[in-house]
This record gives structure tokens, sequence and C-alpha cells, in this order.
């Protein structure tokens, strides 16, 4: 297992604190993607490094992206953070083993 040490983690644990989302108020089960429902108001959340705490209100998404961005108006389009790996060769358990064909299986080639 690739473990990370401890220091690492604490480091980027505390690389988000201070970051902002915005949650759209609407009725539901929670919040959703935040493309749904631009024209409704956002609260606007900060990470204390435990938990989201309200941070602000905005009237709606394209407001709510002027808060959150404000040197662009757009999301950032990767995140900083640990590189992920490319997927390598193998037979992982969720991968589907290749089946030998059988050499005289009487169809034509």
């Amino acid at each position: 297992m690739d473990d990370e040490p401890l220091k690492d983690w604490a480091e980027r644990r505390d690389a988000r604190i201070g970051r902002l989302r915005a949650v759209p108020v609407v009725s539901g089960d929670g919040p959703g993607g935040s493309h749904l429902h631009p024209e409704a108001p956002r609260a606007i959340e900060r990470w204390n490094g435990h938990t989201w705490e309200p941070y602000g209100f905005a009237a709606n998404l394209a407001a709510a992206k002027a808060l959150l961005y404000p040197e662009s108006g757009e999301p950032p389009t990767s995140t900083p953070g640990r590189e992920r790996k490319p997927l390598g060769s193998g037979t992982g358990r969720h991968r589907k083993p290749q089946a030998p064909r059988p050499e005289g299986d009487g169809r034509a080639r």
C-alpha cells in the first residue's frame, strides 16, 4: 500500500483551509450540482479545516462565480494536489481476463 507521510497529508489538508464554495439554497435532499437552479440564491461557505461554515451570500450562480473566482470569472480547469497515476497494465480484480481462443473452434478466419 502506498501510504503517504502524515506530514504531507497535513500540508495538503491545511492548504485547503479558507477555500470557498457556493451551495444552492433550494429545497430537496441537499446540495446538487452547481449548474442546477442557476437563478437560485447561493450560500457561500468557507472550509475551516474541519467543516464548512457560513461565510456569505450570493443572489444567483453568476454572482457566486464572481465572488469565488474574482480574477477570471471562471473556475480553475484543474485543482492542485497529488497527480493521479495513469492506469497501468495488469489484471486487477476489476478487469476482465482475456479468455484464450480455442485453436480449432471451427470459425473461418
